[in-house]
């Protein structure tokens, strides 16, 4: 078994169509019944943080012809804030009126 297969994190076979549905596709008028329709518990917060994780993984990481790009991609991110992570720091602790 592959990483994220069989761990129940892409059964999207049981949601209804408009679970389903991604974020792009969703027209203006049904945005407040799709936001109602997700998961908003700390349970389901959670468990988004897996399947963001798959999701890139599989996207970029584990793909039939592989490369350095996804591993550099995550390395570029990680680079950039720990570049700037005295200037974030430095932001968090400003009081904006």
């Amino acid at each position: 078994i592959g990483l994220g297969q069989g761990l129940g994190f892409h059964s999207s076979h049981k949601l209804p169509a408009e679970k389903k549905k991604k974020l792009t596709d969703v027209k203006i008028g049904e945005l407040p019944r799709w936001i109602l329709m997700r998961d908003l518990t700390p349970k389901g917060i959670a468990g988004a943080f897996p399947r963001g994780y798959y999701r890139y993984y599989n996207k970029y990481v584990n793909v039939k012809k592989g490369s350095v790009s996804g591993v550099s991609m995550a390395a570029y991110v990680l680079f950039n804030y720990c570049r700037s992570y005295k200037e974030l720091k430095r932001e968090r602790r400003c009081k904006f009126h």
